[in-house]
């Protein structure tokens, strides 16, 4: 009962502090970020995270979808080298765009709103790329398709990073950010079991199962509480905290009392995108985008080559190349559990600056050595990729961290632009120096880009660990 007095006169002291202009939003802020801190991981919580996370699977699963249909393509529509490399390269090409557009919208039009217009376009292109004709519609689809995808997945980091206390964020962010290298294991299972039986377009249809139950279960989810307060929106966000606080109280919880601590006015202040780049803010945009590059340019430059490496230069089975392959990607996924279950211990800096270093001692041992074997090259390949894995999948949880409530979703946005730069330069590093120098000298080059992420992380990264978000980002 104390609970639900104590509820019932915030509500009332909220609303008495938006009617007292600008001050009053602020302190009215404040205390519905400190009932938000207070409050323990609940079934809605939970919940949100499955539904979000179902999305985010199927933006995993879209970006290595294409790789598994393209053998039976180029065969059915005597597709050109050049033309599969734009079918592939217009996917990343629209990511990269939907990633700064969706983030804009998401900072302007809320969270849900924009996650709703991105899972309906990837979803309503994945349906397009089942009746495309040619190499060229299904590379429009793929580029309308790739808007929707990388514009999910910051707006979702952004949404569910606004709805936990520092003390927990860290590992229920994680837990739901892990399905997404599992996303990537499943679309090389999906392709390998079905495509031989039943063509390409099974890859798009097993697509649509995770996005279509999505749509509906949109209707489920609150918008975010911190955006709604940002936007004056303080009744609304009442609403939404509100609704959280009963879940525990209806189940016998106890809530303690809120910790009411001053916000910087900023956090209540207007902005857009070239905040960016000012004060604080500034040394914070250019260490994330140093970290996304650092650690996608070498980790996709190893997930999307090293099944060619084992067939072409070793000349393993096709079945063979495939399933190391997937031994590299679950290994990986093993990685970034433990990342999610200990990050919040061990700190984001200390983690990420250790993950860069340590990946250097596998890479390093393959030039030594010559990588002269698969056996080789899994063994020591896969350890390094999966050391930087749990950089790669945990960087939205930094990203979202770094920025205050009316720039999380924009600067998430242009830092995984980053990912997609990073993500086509791996390969193309590759091929380049296979070509020229030889295949130990890949795992020297992307040692060198290690150390960069490594000495970036220590002498740039900022400590986010336990810490409120309207703290680290006024």
């Amino acid at each position: 009962m104390s609970g639900l007095v104590a509820n019932g006169a915030a509500a009332l002291r909220a609303d008495q502090l938006v009617t007292g202009g600008s001050a009053a939003h602020g302190a009215a802020n404040a205390e519905l970020v400190a009932r938000l801190e207070r409050l323990p991981v609940t079934r809605r919580l939970m919940l949100i995270r499955v539904i979000v996370g179902i999305a985010t699977f199927f933006d995993a699963y879209t970006v290595l979808a294409i790789a598994f249909a393209m053998p039976q393509l180029v065969s059915e529509w005597k597709l050109s080298p050049t033309e599969v490399g734009l079918i592939i390269s217009a996917g990343y090409v629209g990511q990269l765009f939907g990633a700064v557009i969706f983030g804009s919208l998401a900072e302007k039009f809320g969270r849900l709103k924009t996650l709703f217009i991105t899972i309906v376009l990837f979803v309503s292109m994945d349906i397009a790329c089942l009746f495309a004709w040619s190499g060229a519609s299904l590379m429009l689809f793929r580029f309308l398709q790739g808007l929707g995808t990388g514009g999910e997945v910051p707006v979702a980091s952004a949404y569910i990073n606004e709805f936990v206390g520092a003390e927990k964020r860290g590992r229920f962010f994680l837990l739901y950010e892990v399905i997404f290298p599992i996303g990537l294991m499943f679309a090389g299972m999906a392709g390998y079991f079905l495509v031989p039986i039943y063509g390409w377009k099974a890859m798009f249809v097993v697509g649509l199962v995770p996005s279509i139950l999505t749509i509906p279960l949109r209707w489920f989810l609150p918008e975010s509480p911190r955006w709604l307060a940002s936007r004056g929106r303080i009744k609304e966000a009442e609403a939404v905290v509100q609704l959280l606080e009963n879940d525990v109280t209806r189940r016998g919880g106890v809530l303690r009392e809120p910790a009411v601590k001053p916000l910087d006015p900023r956090a209540t202040a207007k902005s857009d995108w070239r905040e960016l780049f000012q004060g604080i803010y500034r040394k914070r945009t250019f260490t994330i985008w140093g970290l996304w590059m650092c650690v996608y340019m070498v980790n996709n430059g190893l997930i999307t080559w090293l099944p060619t490496l084992y067939k072409q230069v070793f000349h393993l089975p096709l079945q063979t190349s495939l399933a190391y392959g997937w031994i590299t990607s679950g290994v990986g996924v093993i990685a970034s559990i433990i990342c999610a279950l200990m990050i919040d211990k061990v700190g984001r800096k200390p983690w990420y600056a250790a993950a860069f270093l340590l990946a250097m001692i596998p890479l390093l041992t393959l030039t030594s050595l010559g990588a002269t074997s698969a056996v080789q090259v899994l063994i020591l390949a896969t350890a390094a990729y999966a050391i930087l894995q749990t950089v790669s999948f945990s960087l939205y949880l930094y990203s979202s961290e770094l920025y205050p409530t009316r720039l999380r979703a924009v600067g998430t946005g242009f830092g995984s632009a980053w990912l997609r730069a990073g993500s086509a330069l791996g390969p193309i590093t590759v091929g380049f120096i296979v070509g020229d120098f030889g295949i130990r000298y890949v795992f020297s080059a992307f040692a060198a880009v290690a150390l960069v992420g490594g000495l970036v992380t220590l002498f740039f990264a900022i400590e986010t660990k336990g810490r409120v978000l309207e703290e680290l980002s006024p």
